[in-house]
């Protein structure tokens, strides 16, 4: 069974940085897409970054220049990398990994962004 641990979740003010990490477990094939998505209070998912498998990328519009998504060197790990953090981007952030046309979830990790 295929599972995906999120960390580097916390509270920052704004300004601050944070990165976070993803991890999928039970499954020796190598993920096509990666990716994250936040949920804020009272909001709809929405996407925040993602990498194909040829390290192509795509971001938010909320977060181009301030975000960063990569893989990792260990198969099937993908960080993202938040710089100059604002209120708004408080949300639960969860990671997203398509394996062999599977979509698969992470729980969720909390950012909090204090003004």
């Amino acid at each position: 069974q295929v599972q995906l641990v999120e960390s580097g979740g916390g509270l920052v003010q704004a300004g601050g940085s944070l990165r976070l990490s993803c991890a999928a477990s039970g499954t020796i094939l190598s993920a096509n897409g990666m990716g994250w998505y936040r949920r804020a209070p009272g909001k709809q998912r929405e996407l925040v970054a993602r990498i194909g498998s040829g390290g192509s990328t795509n971001y938010a519009d909320s977060v181009k220049g301030r975000f960063t998504i990569s893989r990792g060197n260990v198969k099937n790990t993908v960080f993202l990398q938040m710089n100059d953090l604002k209120p708004e981007d408080t949300a639960v952030y969860y990671c997203w990994m398509t394996i062999r046309w599977n979509d698969y979830w992470g729980q969720g990790t909390q950012v909090t962004v204090s003004s």
